[in-house]
């Protein structure tokens, strides 16, 4: 059994890049349509109780994902017995997505029942896979296993209690689910991890967390397209198809041309892998992918209303989707760069954002000339970051 188990894992050598396989981005196909179930679930339920509500259902699928590709970053996907597990986890996704709409409704026990198993069973199988191989993580998702037991009578009495209760029991599960990697899954008997456990390959974690940004523009994109598709070609309606296309190739641009190629040469040399990787990629990635999903919403809505008043509602996603994403790329190039302070460019580009939502709200601007604005000032901040960082002198 022994020898077996040993073929389960990927054979790399110490700094290894562990190239990312087919079977993973089949896998990331069901994040796609989370990701799209979670965008509409928002444009539905633009409320504070509505967001709330979307921003637990996303932590949840966050936390879904970021796992299963920390345990792909070990387990080699070209192994039958690998693959069926992953198999098995998008059918699961597939439930759990499914039940992103009316999750605080008719279908919370299908969500919440489809996070448990798809957490338990996956954290369980490395328990297993580990047995006779690596004693360390086999300890490791023991503790991870006993988190998520912890977590799961929460899950699903919210699942059979009225909305208010149940955001209430969800939220409180998802912090402490969120807290265990900082509490570094400290577990009676067992004690706790040591990041020496925590042998990852970083350029397989960089690359994994890259295509979920790509997973990410890729449904604004789709959503543009989609919307744009439905409704007349006159001049207001192209100009906002326009400007909602280059404000996610922006976005492509900030995360991509500088960032995420210097992220991953740093872990992937760093003997701290496991550390880097549970801040910059499972914590700080977060902002920057709800940043785009709130930003696809802020499109959606333009698109549909490009000219005529606009509501506090739609200035407050135009602004919050771009100055989220901001934050999250500050705080991640920050992490994974020997910067002294977080880039100066990406505070600029928060500040212009604020500045834009005063006075969109202040002159009463059009839903178009806030999406224009917004845009800007992302556009703004990539040029400023590739001028300074990479010597050219366009602003100076």
């Amino acid at each position: 059994m022994t020898t077996s188990h040993h073929r389960l894992f990927r054979d790399r050598s110490a700094h290894a890049h562990s190239i990312v396989t087919y079977i993973e981005l089949f896998f990331d196909l069901v994040f796609v349509f989370a990701i799209t179930q979670l965008s509409t679930r928002l444009l539905n339920n633009l409320t504070l109780i509505g967001a709330l509500e979307t921003l637990t259902l996303f932590l949840a699928v966050w936390w879904v994902w970021i796992y299963t590709s920390w345990v792909t970053n070990w387990l080699d996907p070209e192994r039958a017995n690998v693959r069926l597990m992953l198999i098995v986890m998008m059918l699961g996704g597939l439930a759990l997505s499914s039940g992103i709409p009316d999750a605080f409704g008719q279908t919370g026990l299908l969500f919440a029942g489809a996070y448990v198993a798809m957490q338990l069973f996956r954290s369980l199988y490395m328990v297993w896979a580990s047995r006779g191989v690596n004693e360390g993580r086999k300890r490791n998702f023991l503790r991870i296993s006993f988190w998520f037991l912890l977590s799961a009578p929460l899950w699903l009495a919210g699942a059979i209690s009225p909305p208010e209760a149940r955001l209430l029991l969800w939220a409180t599960a998802i912090a402490f689910e969120y807290a265990g990697p900082f509490a570094l899954f400290r577990t009676p008997v067992l004690g706790r991890s040591t990041f020496v456990d925590w042998d990852i390959s970083g350029g397989h974690m960089a690359e994994r967390c890259a295509l979920f940004i790509i997973i990410a523009l890729g449904e604004a994109v789709l959503v543009t397209g989609a919307t744009f598709a439905k409704l007349p070609s006159d001049t207001p309606t192209t100009i906002a198809f326009v400007t909602s296309f280059l404000g996610s190739a922006t976005m492509w641009w900030i995360y991509f041309d500088i960032g995420a190629k210097r992220a991953s040469t740093m872990i992937s040399a760093a003997d701290n892998a496991g550390f880097i990787a549970r801040n910059a990629y499972t914590y700080l990635h977060m902002p920057i992918v709800a940043g785009v999903i709130v930003s696809a919403v802020a499109d959606e809505m333009i698109l549909a209303h490009p000219t005529g008043a606009s509501s506090l509602t739609l200035i407050l996603v135009s602004i919050g989707g771009p100055w989220l994403f901001l934050v999250g790329n500050q705080a991640f190039k920050w992490s994974t760069s020997e910067m002294k302070y977080p880039p100066l460019s990406h505070w600029i580009g928060m500040l212009l954002l604020l500045a834009i939502g005063g006075a969109a709200w202040w002159f009463g601007w059009q839903p178009l000339t806030i999406g224009i604005a917004a845009t800007g000032a992302l556009a703004f901040t990539a040029i400023w970051e590739w001028d300074s960082l990479t010597g050219h002198k366009l602003l100076r």
